[in-house]
């Protein structure tokens, strides 16, 4: 789904992202399953992954990586008109865990709401606040990806629980002064007729957890992972070349490419096809694995603070997850 061109223009105004203390390791992993550092570095490209403190929730990584950001972006928690958490673990199914954000900063003047769109979540939020903001109903927005994925994971399932981390992104979106960046393009895309490859098929309607099936691991994520990787890449691709194409963009005028950090070989595949060096593409896999929609919101914190690129750049972040769904952003910052 593509955009039509809108008047007022949007920028990122700050970015911040929070890790968990926790650190578990290949070697660790290897004690619980049959499994070993080797295996999962060659597969994957993971070192380690960050996974929360026993009663630390969704909400709470969300609001310390919302505080970060807003700390960047000069703005006081009561200014803030709109608050979206794309997430996949909420802290409860209702109310949204941005009910529970939006109080925990005192946001008390914001709209707050959940979407559900797995590991592309934080680039659907970005689109429909971009337009909610261009659209003149709001003049702000905190976006954030935030995820406790070991909360749903199958730890005897190797092939999945080597994958999954824990984690919280941001970013404060605003209407752009002149000579600011702007979101040059966004995009998002959707093929439910493939919901079968990455699910979590149990705790809804369809399959209530019972005391019957509470050990089946029904509440837990499942991955049918070559079929996942072909259609990423695919999807990917085509999300990234149109926000590209849409901006006026050549490779060459990319500064950096934030991919969602699922798979080092996803990422190389993309960075292939898209002609752009592996220098200008960020990744942090090997250190916090997959954190769903908090991956490519916590990759951008990190490469902005790093210096990946500078303000007047152009960067493209493409990511990819459950529903299938898919997503991209072309930015100048």
């Amino acid at each position: 789904m593509s955009e039509v061109t809108s008047a007022i223009e949007v920028c990122i105004a700050g970015t911040g992202s929070y890790l968990p203390e926790r650190i578990l390791t290949n070697a660790e992993l290897a004690i619980l399953v049959d499994t070993s550092d080797e295996w999962i570095t060659s597969r994957t490209g993971i070192k380690e992954r960050r996974i929360a403190a026993e009663g630390e929730f969704t909400s709470h990584m969300a609001t310390h990586a919302a505080r970060r950001a807003l700390e960047q972006a000069g703005m006081a928690a009561e200014d803030v008109e709109l608050i979206i958490i794309a997430t996949i673990t909420p802290d409860t199914p209702t109310p949204a865990t941005a009910c529970y954000v939006q109080q925990a900063l005192g946001a008390k003047n914001a709209v707050a709401f959940d979407i559900s769109a797995a590991c592309s979540g934080f680039l659907y939020a970005m689109k429909i606040s971009k337009r909610l903001i261009s659209d003149g109903a709001f003049k702000n927005a905190l976006i954030i990806g935030a995820e406790k994925l070991s909360s749903v994971t199958n730890w005897d399932d190797r092939t999945t629980c080597v994958l999954f981390g824990d984690g919280a992104g941001a970013a404060v979106l605003r209407r752009s002064e002149p000579g600011e960046g702007s979101i040059l393009a966004t995009e998002m895309g959707t093929d439910g007729s493939l919901t079968h490859l990455l699910n979590i098929p149990g705790g809804g309607t369809a399959c209530p957890i019972t005391e019957a099936n509470a050990n089946d691991h029904l509440h837990t994520l499942t991955m049918m992972g070559k079929e996942v990787f072909k259609h990423a890449v695919n999807r990917m691709k085509e999300a990234a070349e149109k926000v590209i194409s849409r901006a006026g963009l050549q490779p060459e005028d990319i500064a950096c490419v934030i991919p969602h950090q699922a798979n080092l070989r996803i990422i190389d595949a993309i960075a292939d096809r898209l002609a752009v060096p592996n220098e200008r593409v960020f990744v942090n896999l090997d250190k916090y694995g997959n954190t769903s929609a908090a991956a490519v919101a916590i990759a951008l914190d990190e490469a902005h603070r790093s210096g990946a690129f500078k303000r007047g750049e152009n960067i493209v972040m493409v990511v990819f997850g459950a529903g299938l769904t898919w997503a991209a952003a072309a930015v100048r910052w």
